[in-house]
């Protein structure tokens, strides 16, 4: 014997983890209890995703070999810059040895804020434990250490 369905109203929510800035479409899929469906009007969301901290987060894979990617954040409040200029900071990510002997420069450029990854190859290394170092014109100096295991 069947019930006779109680009708509601829903409310619905959904967190999307992980997204850049941009503009993304959103629209719901309601399944009724007799199977027929129907969906919703599309949303549009616009997001700006602007960091609020300079991170530097530690690279993946870790132990790598031969490559890794190394991401980093430059926060919105950096503009203008000292003197007036507008556009970003001047940042460096450079690789150390474990003696402090700079092996490889991977940025070296004025970038606005934002967030940011670079790969780093590792092939022409030998296995041992590295250092990675992000610098800005501002002040900043943020040091991660990774491995490179063949």
């Amino acid at each position: 014997m069947l019930k006779e369905a109680e009708t509601a109203i829903q409310q619905n929510s959904f967190i999307d983890k992980d997204i850049e800035s941009g503009s993304y479409s959103y629209r719901l899929k309601q399944i009724d209890i007799d199977g027929s469906y129907s969906y919703s009007n599309i949303v549009e969301v616009a997001c700006n995703l602007q960091p609020i901290t300079f991170e530097l987060y530690q690279n993946y894979p870790n132990p790598f070999n031969p490559t890794t990617t190394i991401k980093y954040s430059i926060p919105a409040e950096v503009n203008p810059l000292p003197g007036g200029a507008r556009g970003g900071l001047n940042v460096t990510l450079k690789i150390f040895d474990i003696l402090g002997n700079e092996i490889a420069t991977l940025i070296n450029e004025q970038q606005r804020p934002g967030n940011y990854e670079v790969e780093f190859d590792g092939s022409k290394l030998s296995s041992g434990v590295y250092f990675y170092r992000l610098q800005t014109d501002g002040g900043i100096n943020l040091t991660k250490k990774f491995v490179l295991l063949k």
